[in-house]
């Protein structure tokens, strides 16, 4: 799948979205993905996975992706690959592997995320990778509509399957708050500002 084909795919299916938005990271956007318009089709999910997969040659042993929004696609990377699939959760401010996931030493873990404002979830979730002593081999993500000014850096090599440059701000900067717009928290995970 070409970046072209996922962004007609995301639109055909309404998973782009236009309003005023209070992302995840706590910044806010006139542009929302909700990811679960298409990661609700099983096939649509099967195929993403197995373009994150094939981007990193299927050399890792494990998925590992943040909790809730990335699981779907972390599984569908990880069944693309044969590999094995775990999740890190909150757990009040942090993340952590629950529910019996560990990882083994210098096991090649694929961090997979669903969409990347900030990367904060995917830079936890590298950071549990090697605190376990396994070696995170990269981050793949479905949509990354970082920054360019603010790069992000796992250390890691990154590769999404759609970049798209879109605008976010500080809520203190937000033109859309100063014009009244009503504010819409579409997110999982509440955050104060």
């Amino acid at each position: 799948m070409n970046p072209a084909e996922i962004q007609q795919m995301l639109e055909d299916k309404g998973a782009i979205q236009h309003g005023h938005f209070k992302l995840t990271s706590g910044r806010h956007s006139d542009l929302f993905f909700q990811k679960f318009r298409v990661l609700e089709h099983p096939r649509l999910a099967q195929r993403f996975g197995e373009s994150i997969a094939e981007a990193f040659g299927r050399h890792f042993d494990v998925v590992a992706s943040p909790a809730v929004g990335a699981v779907v696609l972390g599984f569908a990377t990880a069944l693309a690959a044969d590999a094995r699939f775990v999740f890190a959760e909150r757990d009040g401010d942090e993340m952590k592997f629950r529910r019996g996931f560990a990882l083994g030493p210098r096991e090649r873990t694929l961090i997979v995320e669903d969409v990347i404002t900030t990367g904060g979830s995917a830079y936890e979730v590298v950071d549990l990778v090697r605190k376990a002593g396994a070696e995170p081999i990269g981050v793949g993500v479905l949509i990354d509509r970082g920054d360019p000014a603010k790069p992000q850096s796992f250390g890691v090599p990154v590769q999404s399957l759609l970049k798209l440059e879109t605008a976010s701000w500080a809520p203190e900067e937000c033109p859309l708050c100063s014009d009244g717009v009503a504010l819409d928290e579409p997110g999982s995970r509440r955050l104060k500002n």
